[in-house]
């Protein structure tokens, strides 16, 4: 009789079950959406665009069948893996259930809405983390090795960090690692991931390598845009709940890529007396990479430092240290994918550890355990420093687990391995050494 007082849309039926928050069900899967978006169009057209011509349908090619094959293994044995029941401490039981309709429309591990909805969240950050990875390996990577690639590295790499971070049996999760959005689960999995495979694959032609511009700076420019967006979905839909936190994490996120963009900007000038174009996407990345470990557990304040650390920190890596580090010269990382991702992303994990407010994170972890989920500066105010320092500690040991435009801007500063540096590593290059005028019938050719 009491559903009686409740309009008569909100009363629970066999479409509506008791258990299900409309308003949280269509946050989620908007959410998942806008990530969804970022993939395809988003890194589709960032991809295809930054590239010389003669490689734009490869690279384009690369991300939408990544994320096409990513969806066919998620469903099939890749989610219960990542979020199944305890097979080892850090992988799950696989089986079926992601296409069983008794499964799919029951209430999901965590949040008010089904698992219909849980298993499609989480399917877009699968298959934008191999996306990512793709990244280090534009211009060169042969299309079956691609296709081999993609269903392996999700099976035995990614379903192994996203059980143990973010599956609530996991052992990092149980630990209390914080990674609100996919900090090492996402981005620094893919940095080290991209930036192993392009030393395996080997590099570029030395003709690919040398004066890189993009091929079309307007279009880069609409899919960094639609990335940029995107991550509103990205760190705003992990809460699970149209909440408090969604809301300020979702703030968090555009505030630190805005400040990461005109840091890197600033850096820019001051160094090389230009605005770069692409320096300025470069910054947008790495600051929205930067806060996704903790965008809804660290104060509006902690999100302008940390876009300014975004700026300068890669920055530096990359703009000095890969031009000085032996190891890192030996690698052809087309879209400086482990400087964007892998050194952003441990940036914002470091951070995390240090920044996250006890009472944000109570909020987002939904817990009362006080030692965990505090960063060391809250450590340090409120008298807790071992708690703080814990936290940073369970940080740090998961980095170790994971491990005229051209006259206005000089893009001629970006062209980062195109100084007719040599690469002395040379493994797999037959793999990749396609000539020219095999793409150039389909109208990409230079």
């Amino acid at each position: 009789m009491a559903y009686l007082y409740l309009p008569r849309n909100h009363q629970p039926d066999d479409s509506n079950p008791q258990w299900m928050n409309k308003a949280d069900n269509a946050w989620q899967l908007t959410s998942a959406t806008l990530v969804g978006l970022q993939s395809v169009p988003g890194l589709v057209i960032l991809y295809g665009s930054i590239v010389k011509k003669k490689w734009a349908l490869n690279s384009a090619l690369m991300a939408l069948y990544a994320f096409a094959a990513v969806l066919v293994c998620w469903v099939g044995w890749g989610y219960q893996l990542a979020f199944g029941d305890t097979l080892v401490p850090f992988l799950g039981k696989t089986n079926f259930d992601a296409l069983e309709q008794k499964f799919l429309t029951s209430q999901a591990f965590v949040g008010k809405f089904p698992n219909a909805s849980m298993v499609y969240f989480q399917f877009v950050f699968a298959a934008i983390t191999l996306i990512l990875i793709a990244g280090a390996l534009l211009g060169r990577m042969n299309f079956i090795a691609w296709m081999l690639f993609v269903p392996l590295w999700l099976t035995f790499s990614y379903t192994v960090g996203a059980f143990s971070i973010w599956c609530p049996q996991g052992w990092l999760f149980r630990m209390g690692v914080i990674d609100y959005s996919g900090g090492f689960v996402i981005h620094l999995s893919s940095g080290v991931a991209g930036f192993t495979a392009a030393y395996w694959v080997g590099p570029r032609a030395p003709r690919d390598r040398e004066r890189f511009p993009p091929n079309n700076i307007l279009l880069m420019l609409a899919g960094a845009g639609i990335l940029w967006m995107g991550w509103t979905g990205f760190n705003g839909g992990d809460p699970y709940v149209a909440s408090l936190d969604a809301s300020l994490a979702v703030l968090n996120t555009h505030v630190c890529a805005a400040m990461s963009l005109l840091t890197w900007l600033m850096l820019d000038i001051l160094f090389y007396e230009k605005p770069s174009v692409i320096g300025a996407t470069q910054g947008m990345i790495t600051g929205l990479v930067c806060i996704t470990p903790a965008a809804g557990v660290v104060q509006g304040w902690a999100a302008v430092l940390m876009g300014l650390m975004s700026g300068c920190i890669p920055w530096f890596s990359m703009m000095f240290l890969h031009k000085k580090m032996w190891f890192l010269k030996q690698v052809d990382d087309t879209m400086a994918v482990f400087h964007t991702h892998a050194v952003a992303g441990t940036l914002g994990a470091i951070l995390a550890g240090v920044l996250a407010n006890p009472r944000l994170s109570r909020i987002f972890y939904m817990v009362d355990d006080w030692p965990k989920y505090i960063g060391l500066a809250y450590g340090i105010q409120s008298g807790k420093f071992n708690a703080g320092l814990r936290q940073l500690w369970v940080q740090l040991i998961e980095e170790e687990v994971s491990e005229g435009d051209n006259a206005v801007h000089g893009e001629e500063a970006y062209a980062l391995w195109g100084d007719g540096e040599k690469f002395d590593n040379s493994k797999l290059q037959f793999v990749h050494e396609i000539e020219e005028h095999q793409l150039s019938k389909s109208g990409y050719g230079l």
